[in-house]
């Protein structure tokens, strides 16, 4: 736990979906459960509570209104994952690897937990829960059931009614009958043959018949049966995988046999026979997972770029939700995308991700290689390397190069952004843009709008940086009126170019070769000023921000950071630092400084006209951090403590090598989804129906073009309390009584009784009765102001101004006044 208002680092996105099979909605990421819609794909809720990596979740057999989940910390938690509410937490004691609950047993469950005083050597336990009237309990009482047993949670299984376990292990498997307290084990060859690999890779059981399931490494499954007696047991032999069997699945009759693996294809199997098979292809990247929902109406598979996909029963596409893809290595950085905010990185093999970090979801995937990816070991491809946007987002800068590494293809792309199709369009092509590996690249930092300022400069292994600016199209049959092409080449001694960037106000670009750092003229090219810090190549650079702009900043591979001053041209400070991340905060002075030493990630954010770090977090996080980003809050954050404040206009995202993103923040993550999402969850304990999702909005937009027509905003009080009213909107369709009998409760509820007038119709009879005494008498206008009791407005704070007859006259005459030609406007 956690002092309030305390930073901490939080997972956000791309934890590893292995380690936990879906259940239907549910499924473990990090240390989180996160319960999904399938009609929505959205995110309804985050369950957080345990302390390190959860590891299995499974519905109680005996409610399935309830989920339990482990975690390496040792603890089972028992959740209400309707309202997000932990009910009970079991502390075990052990790093808990996985997860079973079948419904034979009453009060325990099954965890596999490392053996004591063995490495890699692991054990099936049984996990007796206690009663109790406390919420923190502690489950003490284990029984082990089998050992040498697999880390995986596919690599056991539970057979026909909980009356065996199955466990398999290299080319080893275990049966253990629990009433007869039998062990059984059988072996396979371990020579390979004619590329044959008999090593288990997963295992699961007929819901009905004493049927197991087995798959291998070389693509087969095996169908075992007669395994009660170890010399009388027979199993025959299923083939289509070309590769590892990632993993099984019965449907809930038992009829069907679902196995996927690396093709990426689900392959559905009809009576044990290799003749009688169905396929879904190109699902995206290979199959890790496969689910079967409690009603055996959809099947869930998980892939290895962290998507889900829900398929219907008779094998088609239903929907899918995509988090952040793990590509094999982000080679673009963290870029975040003007426009929607989105951190955009490398994707599927050739594509950028667009990926929300409200929802955990992908935006959209946009193609910059636009050519077929084929998935075979040492072929070499393009993919995708660098990526820039402009100031306002209306510029997209790509380049994307071979896997060769002496002579690569490279290609500059740049792409312009169209608002018709909320999309970007390749604007420019440029083939070759340096003779070797491009190395960085920035726009200059300025307006756009309006005119030639934009300028894009790239660096690279060629030794010089190259400067692209648009020009016009002379011909007029042009498909589009702007190009791209060179302006200006620079060099400096013949050193190889590693980064580049610009000044806040866009007059300066400075750009790294090597061990030098030189400072340009951006107007007119001209070598202003080098800064050196030997030994060591320069790996980082930026300049310092608003009342820092004078101060460039520079990380060296030796481990020194350096601060620079630009109007003295000298060293103003350094530090021995081994940086691996630079990240200035575009909305403030501070800078952001990610360490690696001694196998721990450090942060230090400073500003640069102070050398002594306003933060520091030791050991930020077990994994090597790679990238960084700062992303800007759409509305500053109310920070309480004086040393977060720097945390206040934008938030640090950073990536990790086992590419799990997270972030610094003084809330949990379940504080940060969007309201759209709490709104499709969950409102008053009620499920939110598309028909009142759609006349929510339809009010909102009525009121907000009242308001804008300066008509006053009637609130029906009466309405919106009518329990009527309420049933009928939150009320499944399918659940709902016929209209006839609904249609007299709802008009009831809609009409007002004449007793109880509303201060509205009151205001109305009074101002008809005071204009007809008004036409009716010629008299002057009395100006002499009514003494009113005003004790009760005056408790509130408030003092009310009376208008004389005269200027309530003129106030009606203005009212009726028709102003409604003004909204055309």
């Amino acid at each position: 736990m956690v002092s309030p208002g305390a930073l901490r680092v939080v997972r956000c996105g791309g934890s590893a979906l292995r380690g936990a099979r879906a259940v239907y909605l549910l499924c473990a990421s990090g240390d989180f459960v996160k319960v999904y819609s399938v009609n929505t794909e959205e995110t309804l809720r985050l369950m957080g509570g345990h302390a390190d990596l959860v590891t299995g979740i499974q519905l109680n057999p005996h409610n399935h209104m309830q989920l339990y989940s482990s975690s390496l910390d040792g603890t089972i938690k028992l959740w209400d994952f309707m309202d997000g509410i932990p009910i009970k937490t079991f502390t075990v004691g052990y790093k808990l690897l996985a997860l079973y609950a079948p419904a034979s047993a009453e009060d325990s469950v099954f965890v596999v937990i490392p053996k004591k005083g063995e490495r890699d050597t692991f054990q099936l336990v049984s996990v007796k829960l206690t009663k109790g009237a406390g919420q923190d309990l502690e489950a003490k009482e284990l029984s082990v059931v089998l050992d040498g047993v697999g880390a995986s949670v596919k690599h056991i299984a539970f057979g026909r009614g909980g009356a065996y376990v199955v466990s398999v292990k290299d080319v080893n498997l275990q049966v253990y009958f629990f009433k007869r307290k039998l062990l059984n084990r059988f072996s396979l060859s371990t020579v390979k043959k004619k590329g044959g690999d008999n090593r288990f890779s997963c295992v699961v059981c007929h819901p009905t018949e004493d049927c197991i399931a087995t798959g291998h490494a070389d693509g087969k499954i095996r169908l075992w049966r007669n395994f009660h007696n170890r010399k009388e047991y027979t199993y025959s032999t299923l083939h289509w995988h070309h590769d590892v069997v990632m993993d099984l699945a019965f449907s809930m009759e038992g009829t069907r046999l679902l196995s996927g693996g690396v093709e990426s294809v689900l392959v559905q199997w009809h009576n044990e026979s290799s003749c009688q098979k169905d396929f879904l292809p190109r699902l995206g990247s290979p199959i890790e997972y496969i689910s079967m929902s409690s009603d055996g109406a959809l099947c869930c598979t998980l892939h290895t770029d962290n998507r889900i996909t829900i398929i219907n029963s008779n094998l088609r596409f239903s929907r899918s939700i995509q988090g952040l893809i793990k590509s094999r290595d982000v080679k673009t950085g963290l870029v975040v995308d003007p426009r929607t905010k989105a951190l955009v990185l490398n994707g599927e093999p050739g594509h950028l991700q667009f990926y929300s970090l409200q929802s955990d979801q992908q935006l959209y995937s946009l193609d910059i290689v636009q050519r077929q990816y084929i998935h075979q070991a040492g072929l070499k491809q393009s993919d995708l390397v660098k990526v820039a946007f402009s100031a306002q987002g209306t510029w997209l800068a790509t380049v994307e190069e071979s896997e060769e590494v002496t002579d690569p293809e490279l290609q500059l792309k740049l792409w312009l952004y169209h608002e018709e199709t909320q999309s970007f369009r390749l604007n420019t092509r440029i083939n070759t843009p340096h003779d070797n590996h491009i190395t960085d690249m920035c726009f200059r930092d300025m307006d756009e709008l309006g005119d030639d300022s934009l300028i894009l400069v790239t660096t690279g292994r060629d030794c010089v940086f190259k400067v692209w600016g648009m020009v016009e199209d002379a011909d007029p049959e042009a498909q589009q009126s702007v190009s791209w092409s060179c302006d200006f080449v620079g060099s400096y001694h013949n050193y190889q170019a590693t980064n580049c960037c610009f000044s806040e106000d866009g007059s300066l670009l400075a750009v790294s070769f090597e061990e030098t750092v030189t400072v340009w003229d951006s107007l007119t090219w001209d070598l202003k000023c080098t800064f050196c810090h030997p030994p060591g190549n320069i790996r980082n650079i930026c300049f310092g921000r608003l009342t820092c702009s004078k101060y460039l900043i520079g990380a060296t591979d030796y481990g020194f950071l350096c601060c620079w001053n630009l109007l003295t041209c000298a060293l103003e400070w350094s530090a021995h630092l081994n940086v691996v991340v630079l990240q200035p905060d575009p909305l403030s002075e501070h800078i952001a400084a990610v360490s690696w030493l001694s196998k721990e990630s450090s942060l230090f954010v400073f500003k640069p006209n102070e050398p002594r770090p306003i933060y520091i977090q030791r050991n930020l996080c077990k994994e090597k951090i790679l990238l960084a980003a700062f992303v800007p809050r759409d509305e500053p954050e109310m920070i309480s403590s004086e040393k977060y404040l720097w945390l206040r206009k934008s938030q640090l995202f950073f990536l990790t090598d086992t590419q799990e993103l997270m972030t610094l923040s003084t809330k949990s993550l379940e504080e940060r989804l969007t309201l759209s999402s709490k709104q499709l969850a969950v409102e008053e304990s009620l499920p939110v129906t598309p028909f009142s999702v759609l006349l929510g909005k339809h009010r909102r937009q009525q009121a907000q073009e009242d308001i804008d027509l300066g008509k006053p905003v009637v609130h029906n009080k009466q309405e919106q309390a009518s329990p009527a009213v309420k049933e009928l909107l939150h009320t499944p369709a399918h659940v709902l009584p016929s209209a006839s009998f609904l249609c007299t409760i709802f008009i009831n509820s809609l009409l007002i009784s004449k007793e109880n007038k509303s201060a509205e119709e009151v205001a109305d009879e009074v101002e008809m009765e005071s204009e007809k005494a008004e036409d009716d008498s010629d008299e002057e206008d009395v100006t002499e102001m009514e003494q009113e009791d005003t004790s009760h407005m005056e408790l509130l704070g408030e003092t009310t101004c009376k208008l004389s007859k005269s200027q309530e006259k003129e106030l009606r005459k203005i009212r009726k006044t028709d102003y409604s030609w003004i909204s055309a406007f």
